[in-house]
């Protein structure tokens, strides 16, 4: 009976493992999402991020104090007659969101002060238990050029599980090395899409709100595991496949504009999955410095899997998804592996850890010093 029951979990596990052949994975469903959506079969999904109109309600063109156009949300999928149309949309997808989902998945939504509170009042209704509301602090967000309110330097998003009662998953030890041993506060602040990440076509964006993948990367790092399925009902560009893609979780889009799949078909087309010893995230202790080490792993300025050693190239290791360390079976932060693997009682790891950068071997503070210059106002 013994080697029954041993048999039947090791059958049940790799179960798990297996995502259900029904599902388009890989693939962006044209059309409404509402109708997509309805295509899925149910409890299928282990976690839905959603980044729907925001319904932001514009009156004319936005100009720069010298006359320039802003180039803001003006499309005609972010346009609803009114509050009552926009709210029954909303409990449309979010019905279908909560049919796909499975009983231990969860949900996020981000949006602006346009939308948010409908929204978050709303999916209560539905069932939902708010988790955390999150707050994304811009580190570098549009002024308001009218100087009639205050500068909108952040956005907010919504976790949310099946229910009170409901279990759901939280990789809380991987977030808190992501923030250099110290428990992950829910004020994210990380800078706006730009640079090369941010999609253009002949010099204009591509898609007007592009969301950051470091913020897709902290979301799906925090809340699924490897092989999970994360549903983007309002795909857009592909952040959410691009970033799940590198995390080695498993995605499904829905997007009607058919400019938006192109370039999001594309993008995905060339995101590496991050290696194997990477994905696998772990934690130890030190404290933080003002810049975690993880927020250079997520922001793409150090990649995962990237070698780091000291500065006479003795000890090495590698850098993993979750911004810890690792060397053969050591783990542990910057910090507390440096320490470690030095038999000392602590480490600097900012100072102590090197890596190849523009055809030099510099500490890690050099790069943090760059994303320090990158991002300050």
């Amino acid at each position: 009976m013994g080697q029954l029951l041993v048999g039947e979990k090791a059958r049940l596990r790799a179960a798990k493992e297996v995502v259900r052949p029904d599902l388009p994975v890989g693939k962006i469903l044209d059309g409404d999402c509402i109708e997509a959506m309805r295509s899925l079969p149910s409890a299928s999904v282990d976690l839905v991020f959603a980044d729907p109109p925001y319904n932001l309600q514009l009156g004319g063109d936005l100009n720069r104090p010298d006359g320039s156009h802003v180039d803001a949300v003006t499309d005609h999928w972010d346009q609803f007659a009114s509050f009552a149309t926009y709210d029954q949309f909303t409990r449309e997808w979010l019905a279908q969101a909560r049919r796909v989902l499975k009983p231990n998945g969860s949900l996020w939504v981000i949006g602006s002060y346009h939308n948010i509170f409908r929204v978050g009042a709303i999916l209560q209704d539905m069932g939902f238990w708010i988790l955390n509301d999150v707050v994304w602090r811009k580190a570098n967000p549009m002024p308001n050029f009218k100087g009639t309110r205050f500068t909108n330097a952040h956005e907010t998003l919504i976790w949310a599980s099946m229910g009170e009662k409901a279990k759901y998953t939280f990789n809380y030890r991987a977030m808190k090395t992501l923030n250099d041993e110290l428990q992950m506060r829910s004020d994210w602040v990380l800078p706006i899409c730009g640079g090369q990440e941010r999609l253009k076509s002949g010099g204009t964006k591509v898609h007007p709100t592009q969301k950051p993948e470091a913020l897709l990367y902290r979301v799906m790092l925090a809340t699924t595991n490897k092989g999970d399925v994360v549903l983007d009902p309002f795909f857009g560009t592909g952040t959410t496949g691009a970033v799940a893609k590198r995390l080695g979780r498993e995605w499904i889009g829905c997007e009607r504009e058919s400019i938006y799949r192109q370039a999001a078909l594309e993008r995905i087309e060339l995101a590496l999955p991050l290696d194997e010893s990477a994905l696998t995230t772990m934690q130890s202790a030190r404290s933080a410095p003002k810049v975690a080490f993880g927020v250079l792993v997520e922001t793409g300025l150090i990649a995962p899997g990237t070698m780091v050693s000291d500065k006479k190239r003795i000890i090495t290791a590698q850098v993993r998804a979750d911004g810890s360390l690792v060397a053969g079976a050591e783990t542990g932060s910057i910090h507390g592996l440096g320490a470690k693997l030095q038999g000392a009682p602590s480490c600097n790891g900012w100072s102590f850890w090197h890596l190849e950068h523009e055809g030099e071997l510099k500490p890690l503070d050099a790069l943090r010093q760059l994303y320090l210059l990158a991002t300050e106002d």
